[in-house]
């Protein structure tokens, strides 16, 4: 295996382009391990967090939302961003109440992905959420999404399939199907 200090880019210049509320984007020009210069355009978002919550059925649920970006609506689980100083526990709960209304018994990790390690600086924190109790949804203002629950074996050929593109909802089945034994 190749040493990981041969394979670093070393930073040499960085010029801000935007700063929003979600991201900033930033173009670097860096030094290659051959001596040679790229060009790294970056986009530094704000963590996230996803909730795989399965039923007393083994249903999961899921969040059906326009997703502007694709021009379509897509499957997902329960996710969001984490606010500023935000426990990713505390935020994962957070998200979803305010987008299913469930508050789980049991709350486990499922690791952390990298969504689109390129040019996306972003980690999203998986959790299994289960021994729900459904309460009342609190959406945010700008939230449109419908709520549905389907057979955990059913999410897994979806994933499987192709028919469920959303990352961190395919890894989030396929990580629990595996580490669960579902």
């Amino acid at each position: 295996m190749m040493d990981e200090k041969v394979l670093e880019e070393k930073k040499l210049s960085r010029e801000d382009k935007y700063h929003g509320i979600l991201m900033d984007i930033h173009v670097d020009m860096v030094l290659l391990p051959n001596g040679k210069t790229a060009v790294r355009e970056v986009a530094d978002h704000v963590d996230g967090v996803a909730v795989l919550a399965l039923d007393e059925r083994n249903n999961v649920l899921t969040v059906t939302q326009y997703r502007y970006v694709f021009g379509r609506t897509l499957l997902e689980i329960p996710a969001g961003k984490l606010d500023p100083g935000e426990d990713p526990v505390t935020g994962a709960l957070r998200e979803l109440k305010e987008e299913t209304g469930a508050v789980p018994d049991v709350f486990l990790p499922l690791g952390r992905i990298l969504p689109a390690p390129g040019c996306y600086g972003e980690t999203l924190h998986l959790f299994l959420a289960r021994g729900l109790h459904m309460e009342e949804q609190h959406l945010d203002p700008d939230e449109f999404l419908n709520v549905e629950r389907i057979p955990f074996d059913e999410m897994v050929h979806r994933c499987l399939n192709g028919e469920i593109e959303d990352a961190k909802t395919v890894a989030a089945v396929l990580k629990a199907k595996v580490q669960l034994d579902l």
